[in-house]
């Protein structure tokens, strides 16, 4: 009986894990995306999209800390993932173009000049490209608290 169980349990654990070799930030989370960005940008106009799953390539991540990256999703749109409180961080360099997977939730919001800036600032670029910056945005938000990307 007891092997029985024992059994069952690690069926369950490896029905779980991920098919690809990913290194884990964050909470631990499934590898199948659950929303396409299309979907997830329609929606988000009208309220937050809770328990989200997408996956795209990762473009640029923050060069100071890891705290956000840029993800080039299937649509060919870029989307920035941040983390939920500021909780974990991602390599800063040599993840780009690998394949991430994210968890989270998404809104629409606006990102003020000071924080455009700011990841401006991070990414690295020019202090003439920073100043350039003088709108606010509008934009789909991405906030993430598990993320997955390929080894």
């Amino acid at each position: 009986m007891k092997l029985t169980i024992l059994l069952f349990v690690l069926i369950a654990i490896t029905a779980c894990q991920p098919t690809k070799n990913y290194s884990y930030y964050g909470e631990v989370i499934d590898d199948k995306p659950t929303h396409s960005f299309t979907q997830i940008y329609q929606a988000a106009q009208y309220e937050q999209i809770k328990d989200v799953v997408i996956k795209g390539k990762i473009s640029q991540t923050c060069a100071k800390k890891g705290c956000w990256m840029d993800i080039v999703v299937a649509e060919g749109d870029t989307l920035m993932v941040r983390f939920k409180d500021y909780g974990f961080f991602v390599p800063k360099e040599g993840v780009e173009g690998k394949e991430a997977i994210m968890h989270g939730y998404a809104k629409m919001d606006t990102i003020s000049v000071d924080m455009l800036r700011h990841y401006a600032e991070d990414a690295g670029d020019s202090e003439e490209e920073i100043m350039k910056i003088t709108e606010p945005s509008y934009t789909l938000e991405f906030i993430a608290d598990g993320v997955l990307i390929e080894k």
